[in-house]
């Protein structure tokens, strides 16, 4: 279990890596709307996007043309809002994230 837990931290430890998964706890993107929304090229966060859906952290599904990619794991967001929230708190910084995802499912974090 730690080495599962040790595989997910460090791909996490990638600061594009990070900004996407925040991005998405703010709702379900495309390769596009993502990469504008993280700074990034699109060739770059495809293949982030690759290794994140790869390690079951986020997944994708079809609507029409468009590939739209969501967080799979709640528990990863909570994580994520935790230990930028805690950060946030150490440096006297404002620890508001993004809004709780609304995900087809109806699940809010």
């Amino acid at each position: 279990m730690l080495t599962q837990a040790a595989a997910a931290f460090g791909l996490l430890a990638s600061t594009a890596r990070l900004h996407i998964v925040w991005a998405l706890a703010e709702g379900e993107s495309d390769v596009s709307g993502l990469a504008e929304r993280v700074g990034g090229t699109l060739p770059a966060v495809s293949q982030h996007l690759a290794k994140l859906k790869l390690a079951g952290l986020v997944r994708s599904r079809r609507e029409g043309r468009r590939v739209v990619y969501l967080v799979d794991d709640p528990d990863v967001v909570t994580v994520v809002r935790l230990m930028v929230g805690q950060l946030a708190d150490r440096t006297g910084g404002r620890s508001a994230g993004p809004p709780a995802p609304r995900h087809a499912h109806g699940l809010g974090l």
